[in-house]
């Protein structure tokens, strides 16, 4: 998918976080250099951020990811799933789960992954990473 990006946990957090500061930060800036990319997210994803303390609301939570579209886990994503984790345990560089099916998705739809944990995503064979601090 050509101009697009998926957007981790970490970088909603962190749009939140400058939003109400009233500060752009890293997150605004890295997704000012990508202004023309579709922005996506996962199931895992939204579910990390309904575990958040400021998303208590389902109406407020819905709210903030209504402008992201879903990526879904599907039989390829689930293929690159555990082709990914297999490789990552016999290095002994294993990432989280909910890490390692956000990455998943990436690779199934060809699509970069942004996030401030670059170091951790680019354990991942063939993940294209987007990375900020």
């Amino acid at each position: 998918m050509a101009g697009a990006l998926i957007l981790e946990t970490s970088v909603l957090i962190d749009l939140e976080r400058e939003r109400a500061r009233g500060v752009p930060g890293g997150a605004h800036e890295v997704l000012g250099h990508h202004a023309d990319h579709h922005l996506y997210i996962t199931a895992t994803i939204a579910g990390e951020i309904a575990a958040g303390a400021s998303m208590e609301r389902q109406d407020h939570w819905r709210t903030f990811l209504a402008m992201f579209p879903w990526l879904t886990i599907d039989e390829a994503a689930a293929w690159h799933y555990g082709r990914s984790a297999r490789y990552l345990r016999r290095t002994g560089q294993l990432i989280g789960a909910n890490d390692l099916w956000v990455a998943a998705v990436g690779l199934a739809n060809d699509v970069p992954v942004v996030t401030r944990n670059g170091a951790e995503f680019g354990r991942v064979p063939d993940l294209r990473v987007v990375a900020y601090e």
